[in-house]
């Protein structure tokens, strides 16, 4: 912990009073680090900011958009977005497309039977865009049996930087080692293991559990992050040896947290092993999900600065508040 001290002048006490109640306030600023040794993750928590109340200024906007949308190339999907060259993977909430300017050598699109991004989403749904989801991976590990490493994200709404207004998840594949940031996950995980003779995720989940951080959502381990990416981060722990469909209920509850305090734009990200055997060590990763605010639609601001991006988070909510969200 450190203070931050200023000195403000009279002409701008009246500002201040208004947003923050008092000088006093701001005048020492108590400022919260905190990083994990492991990962090397960490955010910076200034008590000040997360007591400001969080509003969603533009989610009336937000509705006008999306109905405006209707009728967009997703609605159509066998008419408006190409297929796979291995076809189409079929759910019972979503069809799959290939993405037209691709991350990788295998991109597709999960697009959703519901236009709407922000229609609630249960547990069943969840699990049938996971589950379709996989089956576009083993469709390209088919294709290709060196792209073996399936990585699953949901950019919602522009924010988040969705292009298209229309419900969908991504899918990639990709070759040769997984995505960096997962393959240092896996390293990390290892070296506690080979340093402690511990299990580095359930001693993750041990610390966010005795600091009241944590809920168990059908055998998932869900958690307020401590280290957050950006505001309100939740990782979700699943078990090692099962797949990612065991985190459908614990997800629909984030989801369903997230619209119960206004969170409307949001990033999730699936870090997976690899749907068959690199020769590496996987025996102990379990499927984990991240999922992350992104802030209001209607804030030109960007909530990614330079902190972020080249030295630790800048974090103005409180996981002790949040996590009252969870518990539903």
């Amino acid at each position: 912990m450190t203070t931050g001290h200023l000195d403000a002048p009279p002409a701008m006490h009246a500002w201040i009073e208004k947003l923050f109640g008092s000088v006093e306030a701001v005048r020492a600023q108590r400022i919260v680090r905190v990083t994990n040794n492991i990962t090397l993750e960490g955010a910076l928590f200034n008590d000040l900011r997360a007591m400001r109340p969080m509003e969603v200024k533009g989610a009336d906007e937000v509705r006008q958009v999306i109905a405006s949308a209707a009728n967009d190339p997703f609605d159509k999907p066998l008419e408006g977005t190409p297929a796979d060259t291995f076809g189409r993977i079929t759910g019972e909430h979503g069809i799959t497309a290939s993405n037209v300017a691709k991350y990788d050598g295998y991109h597709g699109v999960l697009v959703f039977k519901e236009h709407d991004p922000l229609a609630p989403m249960d547990g069943a749904v969840m699990r049938d865009h996971l589950d379709t989801a996989r089956r576009w991976g083993e469709a390209a590990l088919t294709d290709d049996p060196a792209a073996r490493y399936l990585f699953v994200m949901w950019n919602c709404l522009w924010r988040a930087g969705g292009s298209i207004v229309h419900g969908h998840m991504q899918m990639t594949a990709t070759r040769g080692a997984h995505y960096p940031k997962v393959e240092a996950l896996r390293r990390q995980a290892l070296g506690y293991d080979a340093a402690f003779s511990r299990d580095y995720f359930d001693d993750l989940w041990l610390v966010h559990d005795a600091l009241g951080l944590g809920v168990e959502v059908d055998g998932a381990r869900v958690m307020a992050s401590i280290t957050p990416i950006k505001e309100r981060e939740v990782v979700i722990l699943g078990r090692p040896g099962m797949s990612e469909a065991s985190l459908a209920e614990a997800l629909a509850r984030v989801v369903a947290g997230y619209r119960s305090v206004g969170v409307i734009a949001y990033n999730m990200a699936l870090y997976l092993p690899p749907l068959a055997p690199d020769g590496e060590d996987w025996l102990r990763f379990p499927p984990i999900a991240r999922l992350v605010d992104r802030g209001d639609p209607a804030n030109k601001t960007s909530d990614i600065g330079a902190m972020e991006l080249y030295a630790a988070s800048v974090i103005a909510t409180d996981p002790f508040r949040f996590v009252d969200a969870l518990h539903v």
